[in-house]
């Protein structure tokens, strides 16, 4: 049996990775021994599994790291979902970061993080998956991303002068540290 306090925290951690988690990292993150951390990854693990309860995810061990991943008995739907998701509304953080491009570009991965002061690397890939964002260059060897034209069709202009003025909210990228454009 799973302790309660140590189940809650291991799916708290699990239910935001964005890859696979060693569970020596989940064992400081949570103050627990890893080989608690790994013997409650495998009870979770093996409860998640249970055929007489089938759920929508699972926990799976790859390569000695874990991670929750959509159940493969629903691949089709969530295939279908994930198709169809492309036209659903953008989060705030999606949003938030969508601005920061539009009225920033050309912008790296990294000065977008600087100026929202998270990580924006899934966001990032939601809006590069969702045509709304492209490579458009390379500065330092980082990727440099601006709009692209599905984002202007979607926003209803003709070309990025048609923005409403927002600019002056966002910090120069002159004032972001690390990068300068």
């Amino acid at each position: 049996m799973i302790e309660t306090n140590v189940r809650g925290a291991l799916e708290a951690v699990l239910m935001v990775v964005d890859e696979p988690v060693a569970p020596a990292d989940i064992a400081v993150a949570i103050g627990v021994p890893e080989p608690k951390v790994l013997e409650a990854l495998h009870a979770l693990r093996d409860e998640y599994s249970d055929p007489a309860a089938p759920r929508g995810f699972e926990l799976r061990d790859v390569d000695g790291r874990w991670r929750m991943y959509s159940s493969r008995l629903y691949a089709d739907v969530v295939g279908a979902f994930v198709v169809d998701g492309q036209s659903a509304r953008l989060s705030q953080a999606a949003l938030e970061t969508l601005a920061v491009v539009a009225y920033r570009q050309p912008v790296t991965r990294g000065q977008v993080s600087q100026i929202r002061g998270v990580n924006v690397d899934s966001v990032m890939k939601t809006l590069s998956a969702r045509g709304l964002i492209t490579e458009v260059g390379e500065i330092g060897g980082a990727v440099q991303f601006g709009t692209s034209t599905e984002f202007l069709e979607r926003m209803g202009v003709a070309s990025l002068d048609e923005l409403p003025p927002l600019a002056p909210y966002l910090p120069e990228l002159s004032d972001v540290d690390g990068e300068a454009r």
